[in-house]
């Protein structure tokens, strides 16, 4: 049975990005240090990325994210979802935005969906057996999350302390739930940490 996984990585102290994010700047400065694991890591942390790579039927992703991703600094013929090669097998992304753009650079596996459950809705079926994962930014995760849509929690949690940029959780009171750890990786470039969300 399908899932839905927010996955992404995090900061010690909480952020998703550093500051001054933007177009030619997508991570923010510093914010290229959440992504060691990705691009520098060990075997053990390759194996995390393929996993979760292999396991994606379809994603979910926010309006800034992809406009950063559609961008002239963004993906590319070489580098696509997941850190793979444009060339495998892509999943369709389902953008949650209230003004979808006319044109794309990168082509139609781009949809177009007004609002968090939306996406999940349509994502879940794309996906087919496989998840869905809710890849970022930041305030798209926590809407997946507080609004009681997610199943799985996957941070991978970088050795860097950012002092600001993008939150995952936002610094004013929000909605809570209840994990349950279900898996733990540990490398020099970052800790995977899979909690299983507690449904009430």
């Amino acid at each position: 049975m399908s899932q839905v996984v927010v996955d992404i990585s995090v900061s010690l102290d909480g952020y998703v990005t550093g500051p001054n994010v933007g177009l030619d700047n997508g991570l923010g400065d510093g914010g290229e240090a959440l992504h060691y694991w990705v691009f520098q890591g060990t075997a053990e942390d390759t194996a995390v990325l393929d996993a979760a790579f292999e396991s994606t039927g379809a994603v979910v992703q926010g309006r800034n994210l992809f406009d950063i991703i559609d961008g002239p600094q963004g993906w590319n013929d070489e580098l696509g979802y997941g850190a793979k090669p444009t060339g495998e097998v892509n999943p369709p992304i389902f953008v949650v935005t209230h003004s979808a753009p006319e044109n794309t650079r990168l082509g139609d596996r781009f949809r177009f969906v007004d609002s968090p459950a939306e996406a999940i809705r349509q994502a879940l079926a794309a996906a087919g057996e496989k998840d869905v994962y809710v890849m970022g930014g930041g305030q798209v995760c926590h809407q997946v999350l507080a609004a009681g849509l997610a199943d799985v929690l996957r941070l991978h949690v970088a050795p860097v302390v950012l002092g600001a940029g993008t939150r995952l959780f936002p610094a004013e009171a929000a909605t809570g739930f209840t994990l349950e750890l279900a898996d733990a990786v540990s490398t020099p470039a970052a800790q995977h940490l899979t909690y299983s969300i507690v449904k009430a």
